[in-house]
């Protein structure tokens, strides 16, 4: 994004436009909280609905309306609808899923907060003293093109293989967990073969008694 520093700004002055964007955020992030720590599944999906159109307000204020557009339709038009498709062809619980608890919250806690913290410390160190300059619009397909595919080529094509490697290994488990069903199934039409066939064997002996 081009940068450009204002005129005298400061914390102890906002814009309207800055708590717009704090406000904004915290709502974001409440959302986001509340996600990962209902019990209801259904309810995490439309949670998640909530953070993701979130942040896309938040990238609306900061003038990148292309960025905003593409989280609105691929994160909460697809990505939240085929969630909610996946939950309702496996007939996932509506209410509460005890089962859907976890014994690592702690450890997952602890990650998360850790990340945050780094991403946190990265950014305020990256562009502490640097200002937006919201009149210029930042988010245009030419910015975002260009920055992409000049300074961000490389994480973008590890992403793909990233995505790429899960999905192939999504294949794998489900194929997986079929064999195993199938294995079950086979053995227990094995033992009623062999169940029908031992009742056939003694039906003769019973009529020469």
């Amino acid at each position: 994004m081009i940068l450009a520093a204002a005129a005298p700004q400061g914390f102890l002055s906002p814009t309207g436009v800055e708590v717009a964007f704090l406000l904004v955020g915290v709502v974001t992030f409440a959302a986001a909280i509340v996600t990962v720590t209902t019990k209801q599944l259904v309810h995490a999906a439309l949670w998640l609905v909530v953070a993701l159109g979130g942040l896309a307000v938040e990238y609306l204020l900061l003038t990148a309306e292309f960025i905003a557009w593409v989280q609105v339709l691929i994160y909460v038009g697809s990505v939240v609808v085929l969630l909610l498709f996946g939950l309702m062809l496996t007939k996932a619980p509506i209410g509460r899923s005890p089962d859907a608890d976890s014994g690592n919250r702690w450890a997952a806690l602890t990650v998360a907060v850790a990340a945050a913290a780094a991403l946190v410390w990265v950014v305020v160190d990256a562009f502490r003293a640097q200002w937006i300059d919201l009149d210029v619009p930042q988010g245009t397909t030419e910015v975002t093109g260009a920055i992409l595919f000049r300074h961000w080529v490389l994480p973008f094509e590890a992403l793909s293989v990233l995505l790429l490697a899960a999905l192939v290994g999504a294949i794998v488990l489900s194929r997986k967990a079929d064999a195993g069903e199938g294995t079950g199934a086979g053995t227990g039409t094995d033992q009623g073969t062999d169940a029908g066939a031992d009742a056939g064997a003694a039906t003769p002996d019973k009529e020469q008694r």
